[in-house]
């Protein structure tokens, strides 16, 4: 349902939450591309998109990077997706039909309505300090998917 870009920004932005990145810990793209072992050219752009959208923090310099401020960390995965996806994706027909509504839906709109309405609820209100807490600790860190 989501792009790699999406995936790998969700991953990068769980990963500076995860580290506890901040103003006085501020990582590369290099280095956040190998940690998470994608792209570094596509990484770079996806962060500087985040960046310039204020999901994330960055500066420049040599002791330059990305971070996440106070702020940031208040930031839903909704806001992620929505800044490299959009939201066409969560608001079109499921089976690609130029006119599925509720008024007028599809074979399936009623099925996919209802885990619409809950992944969107949870990408919504779930920060991503919150989801970085909750992973804190799992084996199955968001690094792994």
């Amino acid at each position: 349902m989501l792009s790699n870009g999406a995936k790998y920004a969700i991953r990068a932005t769980m990963h500076l939450a995860e580290i506890d990145s901040g103003t006085k810990r501020k990582l590369s793209a290099k280095s956040i591309a190998d940690n998470l072992d994608v792209p570094l050219s596509f990484l770079s752009k996806l962060l500087q998109e985040l960046a310039r959208k204020e999901i994330i923090s960055s500066s420049k310099g040599p002791k330059g990077g990305f971070y996440l401020s106070d702020e940031n960390r208040k930031r839903s995965i909704w806001d992620v997706i929505h800044c490299i996806d959009g939201v066409e994706k969560f608001t079109k027909c499921f089976l690609g039909l130029p006119t599925c509504t509720n008024e007028n839906p599809c074979s399936v709109h009623s099925v996919v309505a209802s885990f619409r309405k809950k992944i969107l609820n949870e990408f919504r209100n779930k920060n991503i300090q919150k989801i970085a807490d909750e992973s804190s600790g799992s084996k199955f860190t968001i690094e792994k998917l």
